[in-house]
């Protein structure tokens, strides 16, 4: 509070007036502690004049600086066992500055938020677990500090698409379609069948799909089978993906789960960008092969990783990807294998910001499935299920 003056009984205006001009001379001349020791004497000794004995000193500075600017992240659902949280993606952010008049919170995900309280709630929806840097931000003006912190949480995946194959006869039309024919030159590949959605080469029986390659005379190619996809049913941009299935003996097989992006009918291959999630060659057994296909690498491309699964065509196994903003991680039965992470993102080596659809299918021949065994009749890939979460 300000000190203040009042004034009494004003008999002789003359005399307060040269009362105040000697208290200010003095005031002036006065170090703080003899101030304080003058206003009590005056208090005392002139009752004309009262001044306030109460208060701050009006010399005494007032800190107005932006300072101490404290950041505390708590993830909801945290424990000794679950130290990135329940699952829920959920965390509280609390901060506090002093002569602070707004925040700014950058989740470290692309997200930021302004605010003039001192605590925010948020939830990350990225599956799995993920480290964020947040900055927080106290702004006075155009004045402002910063001070970060990592969070490490964990986000339980959601299903965004499920086919189980829990019933019997063609495969369920609100998911899937198909490639006819021969395709151009083979499907690009010189591949020597022609797909079709018979029930001789597609169909779902005892909870499974099976797709069929079979050597038949069929509209002038010698071999059939039968291409499957989600395209204009089912598209999704980063995510997880998970298909169980057994693979077709026989040389010249070449058995694929795949996706492409669903801007191909505009831009093109390979500017859509191709995923091959599992492939394997009937004449190299066992080979599990994941690869890229991008503007800057594709065909025979450089992007690519083997693996060994001996049992391949016996038994079933579960082929995954995880597709983030940042990197392809492809697995057999969770064990990862291969990461495609390019240093340098751009629509050259990086064409997967966007969506993309599933292909299950068996070729024959063409420039991977290379050389047809003469003995070779039919071979069928089994799938258990198809899986995608987010």
């Amino acid at each position: 509070m300000e000190k203040t003056l009042k004034l009494s009984v004003v008999k002789n205006p003359p005399e307060v007036l040269r009362l105040l001009s000697t208290h200010f001379k003095i005031k002036k001349m006065l170090s703080k502690k003899l101030n304080y020791q003058l206003k009590l004497f005056l208090c005392l000794f002139f009752p004309i004049i009262t001044l306030s004995c109460s208060g701050s000193d009006p010399d005494e500075e007032v800190d107005t600086k932006l300072s101490d600017l404290t950041v505390e992240v708590s993830i909801v659902g945290a424990s000794a066992s679950n130290p990135e949280g329940d699952g829920s993606g959920k965390i509280n952010v609390s901060f506090s500055a002093k002569n602070a008049n707004s925040y700014r919170v950058n989740f470290g995900n692309g997200d930021v938020l302004e605010t003039t309280s001192n605590n925010l709630s948020y939830t990350y929806v990225e599956s799995g677990i993920n480290t964020y840097k947040i900055f927080v931000s106290a702004y006075k003006g155009s004045e402002y500090i910063s001070k970060e912190q990592s969070v490490t949480i964990y986000v339980t995946p959601s299903m965004i698409f499920a086919e189980e194959f829990n019933y019997s006869g063609a495969p369920d039309s609100s998911k899937w379609t198909y490639d006819i024919g021969r395709g151009d030159n083979g499907w690009g590949n010189g591949e020597a069948q022609y797909y079709t959605s018979r029930s001789e080469n597609v169909r779902v029986e005892n909870g499974i799909l099976k797709i069929t390659a079979k050597k038949e005379n069929y509209e002038g190619a010698a071999y059939t089978s039968s291409r499957l996809k989600t395209q204009g049913k089912f598209s999704f941009t980063y995510g997880k993906v998970e298909v169980r299935a057994k693979l077709p003996n026989g040389g010249g097989t070449w058995p694929a789960i795949w996706m492409l992006g669903s801007n191909i009918t505009s831009v093109g291959w390979p500017a859509s960008g191709e995923i091959d999630i599992m492939e394997h060659v009937g004449n190299n057994p066992g080979k599990i092969i994941s690869a890229i296909h991008t503007p800057s690498s594709y065909g025979g491309t450089q992007n690519k990783a083997v693996t060994t699964v001996e049992d391949a065509t016996s038994e079933f196994h579960v082929y995954g990807l995880e597709w983030t903003s940042e990197k392809l991680i492809f697995s057999v039965d969770g064990k990862v294998h291969y990461t495609y992470n390019p240093t340098n993102k751009n629509a050259s080596t990086w064409p997967f910001t966007s969506d993309q659809f599933l292909i299950l299918n068996i070729a024959v021949g063409g420039t991977l499935g290379g050389t047809i065994d003469p003995a070779f009749s039919s071979g069928t890939m089994e799938v258990d299920y198809v899986r995608v979460y987010k």
